[in-house]
């Protein structure tokens, strides 16, 4: 089973739908300061299932929304989407592809 393709939206500094392609060979996600890469691994560990909101580096659940700026009204939901290749058949399911996708409104 391996990693295919995560779609945030409204997750954290993600206000604009964000969809990333997890190819083969990816080892790391690089950045400057400030462009979202603990908010990927945190979009991650969301979408599985964390409850903890100190995990996502967050003090409550619903700080996971984006919570708007100088130039833009915070939004009132959070999704992110994660698909999976089940071509090996970890999963006990007859789907090639499984998308897992986590919500959360204010």
């Amino acid at each position: 089973m391996k990693l295919k393709r995560l779609q945030l939206l409204g997750f954290k500094t993600f206000a604009d739908k964000t969809e990333i392609e997890i190819g083969d060979g990816l080892t790391a996600i690089v950045g400057p300061n400030g462009s979202g890469k603990s908010n990927i691994v945190d979009a991650l560990l969301w979408v599985l299932g964390e409850q903890n909101s100190r995990h996502l580096r967050a003090n409550a659940a619903q700080d996971v929304i984006f919570a708007g700026t100088d130039k833009r009204k915070p939004l009132g939901m959070a999704e992110v989407k994660l698909t999976v290749d089940n071509s090996d058949g970890t999963l006990p399911v007859s789907f090639a592809e499984v998308t897992i996708t986590r919500r959360i409104y204010r």
